[in-house]
């Protein structure tokens, strides 16, 4: 069963330069000046089966972070179709979605929310999150007296704990200390074992580890999409050719 599709997907940004006022906006748009947009990624179509692990693999700015937005529905496409089956946990803006003057515990509590769980399931679940973020010292403490990185150890344990069909990963895999990326690393790799599908952004070390397949995006547009060691070989290989 397909979890994730995408079919003919493109999604454009304004390009701004500079700040822009509000009456310079509505001057620009009265004298019928067109809007300079630039494309963050273009026509883009693939699928990702449950249990399936992929990569997606480029450099900064090549679109693989509007995918995943795309796919957490926090962004929509201007372009195409984007489908996704089952409960989505974001692991992208990990202190997303919390507030500095609740506490730890009640900003948990909001999360869960936010991430589709049952009042029921942040009951059973809220002992385990606090216990994996290792802040149980500090979770009835405002989460403006906490250092980043314990709002993201929070983040992270909520968004694991909301036992998701779907994951996505974006460059949060060096939240905390060594120890504690371990415990990260080992529950993604549990989650792949039990079978949930996941979509990485991360270091090429890191994906191959984790991933079966990889997509290499440049530019916005869709390079190579393939087994994961002949796709990380052949994106390598470009990295290293002389410009």
């Amino acid at each position: 069963m397909k979890v994730i599709e995408l079919h003919n997907v493109s999604k454009r940004f304004h390009r701004h330069v500079g700040q822009i006022l509000l009456r310079n906006h509505l001057t620009r748009l009265l004298a019928g000046r067109k809007e300079k947009f630039f494309y963050a990624l273009k026509h883009i179509s693939f699928d990702v089966e449950q249990g399936e692990s992929v990569a997606l693999i480029g450099r900064n700015g090549a679109g693989k972070s509007t995918l995943l937005g795309l796919v957490a529905g926090v962004l929509q496409p201007d372009e195409g179709t984007v489908a996704v089956r089952g409960r989505v946990a974001p692991l992208l803006e990990l202190g997303a979605g919390f507030h500095p003057d609740l506490t730890g515990r009640e900003n948990a509590r909001l999360k869960t929310a936010l991430l589709g769980m049952s009042r029921k399931e942040a009951d059973l679940a809220f002992d385990s999150i606090v216990e994996f973020s290792g802040i149980r010292d500090f979770i009835n403490e405002p989460l403006r007296t906490y250092s980043s990185g314990m709002v993201m150890r929070l983040g992270f344990s909520v968004a694991i704990h909301c036992d998701p069909e779907v994951l996505l990963i974006d460059e949060i895999l060096s939240v905390g200390d060594a120890g504690f990326q371990a415990k990260c690393f080992d529950k993604i790799k549990s989650f792949r074992r039990a079978g949930k599908s996941i979509l990485c952004a991360s270091h090429t070390s890191i994906v191959q580890e984790l991933c079966d397949r990889a997509l290499w995006f440049d530019q916005g547009e869709l390079i190579l999409n393939g087994p994961i060691a002949e796709v990380a070989a052949a994106y390598a290989e470009q990295q290293a050719a002389p410009a």
